[in-house]
C-alpha cells in the first residue's frame, strides 16, 4: 500500500489563487483541487493521501479545519491547522470539531517561528492526541526561510518527546547540510519530498541519509501539486533498499505513525 504523507488541496474557487506564486521560481504540476488530487492518486497507484489545510491567519483556522475535515473518507486523511494567535484550548477545540486526523504546520506561510513560545504551548497541549507534520527549511522569502530550520526542529524534538512528529523535506528543504548535522538520527520521521523532484538530489546522498536515520523512520511524501508523485515513487524504488524497507517508506511507516487500521 502506498500512502502519500504530503498533499495540499484547496476548494476549487480558491486553488488557482492559492497556487499563484506559492513557491518562487517553481511551477505547480497539478491544480490543487480535490478532484485533481484524486485523479493523481489513481494515476500513481496511491491508495491513501494526507491532505493538508493551512490557515495563514487565526481567523481562518475554524473554517479551514471544518472544510479539510469534511474530506475524510477511506482514501483522504485530513490534516488541519493551528495558529499561535489562538489559545491552545481554542486550537484543540477547532481540531476536534473539524474531525481532522492530524496537524500541518507551515511557519513560512503562517508567519510564526517554529520555536515561538506560543506554538510550544500548543504542542504541549496536543501531547500525543494528534500527529504533527511540519515544513522545515527554505521555500519562501529570506525572512520566511528563517522561521523553521533544522536547529529549531531539533529543539522541538527534544522539548516534546511524546509528540508524534514528522518533518518534511528530510528535515531541511535546501538546508540539507544542517539537517544531516542537527536532525538525522533523532526520534522524528523524515518525509521525502523535494520539489520539483527528489531526482534533483544526489541519489547516493539520499540513500546514505536514509540509512543513517533508519528506513523505518522515513515516509514518502510528494508535496503535490508541486511534484509528480509517480516520479517521486520511482526515485524511492530506485534507491536500492530491501523490498520491506521500500514498502515501509512508501506506506507502512506512515500507517503506523497515523495509527491507521487496515
Amino acid at each position: 500500500m502506498i500512502i502519500d504523507a504530503h498533499c495540499h488541496v484547496w476548494p476549487d474557487r480558491i486553488a488557482p489563487a492559492a497556487l499563484a506564486g506559492r513557491v518562487p521560481g517553481m511551477e505547480p504540476l497539478g491544480d490543487g483541487t480535490v478532484s485533481g488530487a484524486r485523479a493523481s492518486m489513481a494515476r500513481c497507484g496511491i491508495e491513501r493521501t494526507v491532505v493538508m489545510g493551512i490557515a495563514d491567519q487565526a481567523r481562518h483556522v475554524h473554517k479551514v479545519n471544518e472544510w479539510i475535515g469534511s474530506l475524510a473518507d477511506g482514501s483522504l486523511i485530513p490534516f488541519g491547522t493551528v495558529h499561535v494567535d489562538l489559545t491552545p484550548e481554542e486550537n484543540l477545540e477547532s481540531l476536534r470539531a473539524g474531525g481532522v486526523r492530524g496537524i500541518k504546520l507551515h511557519p513560512l506561510f503562517q508567519g510564526f517561528n517554529l520555536d515561538d513560545e506560543r506554538l510550544f504551548a500548543i504542542l504541549e497541549a496536543i501531547d500525543d492526541e494528534f500527529p504533527v507534520i511540519t515544513h522545515i527549511g527554505a521555500g519562501g522569502t529570506d525572512e520566511a526561510n528563517r522561521r523553521s530550520d533544522p536547529l529549531m526542529l531539533r529543539n522541538v524534538i527534544e522539548a516534546f518527546p511524546r509528540l508524534r512528529l514528522a518533518a518534511c523535506h528530510f528535515g531541511g528543504f535546501h538546508q540539507l547540510d544542517e539537517a544531516e548535522e542537527q536532525v538525522v538520527g533523532l526520534e522524528v520521521l523524515l518525509e521525502t519530498s523535494w520539489p520539483p523532484t527528489l531526482a534533483g538530489l544526489d541519489q547516493h546522498r539520499v540513500a546514505e541519509l536514509i540509512r543513517r536515520h533508519g528506513p523505518e523512520r522515513v515516509i514518502f511524501g510528494s508535496d503535490w501539486p508541486m511534484t509528480d508523485p509517480l516520479a517521486e515513487i520511482e526515485v524511492i524504488r530506485s534507491l536500492g533498499f530491501k523490498d520491506d524497507e521500500t514498502a515501509g517508506i512508501l506506506g507502512g511507516n506512515l500507517a503506523r505513525f497515523l495509527r491507521l487500521s487496515a
